[in-house]
């Protein structure tokens, strides 16, 4: 690859080193095989306020808070892929994790920043159908929204597992399959780049 392209990973668990964590490193290392250039982005870590919809952002302005959200912004714009983590919170994805996802909405209004970039989601719950394919369908609307181009693992949603993530082993291949899938689209997605313009 001419260029090193980038992937960022999002973890909506506010507990740090966990189940949510550990998988976003095992997607992680895959694109790290690709040769791409990772970073994690860990709410655990991150201090952001909520969105209040204010309006500044759809006159243009930068948003007037002054927190962590602006390296969130930076990096998802600067990545190729995104991959977004979360547990299950009541059937759902964390308060966090939608705090982030509000909080994008500069991205879509000024120019939908996000368009075309992969993406895949990886939820993690307490028992097998404990809710995580309405946490990847809450993730993927995000993605949508913001005209991002989405991918599952394979066969189904995407990255889907039960605690400890550790010893599942049928949830961590769906999670290195989502990865996987994410990193051959962007590489298809570059020739096919370079074929229209002409590298």
């Amino acid at each position: 690859m001419k260029e090193i392209m980038k992937i960022v990973g999002i973890s909506g668990s506010p507990r740090k080193a966990g189940n949510t964590e550990f998988l976003l490193n095992e997607a992680l290392a895959v694109a790290a095989e690709y040769g791409f250039q990772t970073e994690r982005l860990l709410c655990s870590e991150l201090n952001f306020d909520f969105c209040s919809d204010c309006g500044d952002c759809s006159k243009g302005k930068p948003c007037p808070n002054k927190d962590d959200m602006h390296k969130v912004l930076r990096a998802m714009q600067e990545a190729e892929g995104i991959i977004v983590a979360s547990p299950v919170y009541f059937g759902n994805v964390t308060a966090q994790l939608k705090a982030i996802f509000d909080r994008t909405i500069p991205l879509r209004r000024q120019g939908f920043r996000l368009r075309n970039k992969i993406g895949c989601a990886i939820a993690v719950g307490g028992s097998r159908n404990g809710g995580q394919e309405k946490t990847l369908e809450s993730i993927h609307a995000w993605m949508h929204i913001q005209g991002m181009i989405v991918v599952g693992d394979d066969a189904h949603f995407g990255g889907i597992a039960v605690r400890p993530a550790a010893e599942d082993r049928i949830g961590r291949k769906t999670v290195v399959a989502s990865a996987n899938k994410l990193c051959d689209l962007l590489l298809l997605k570059k020739e096919y780049d370079g074929t229209i313009k002409g590298d």
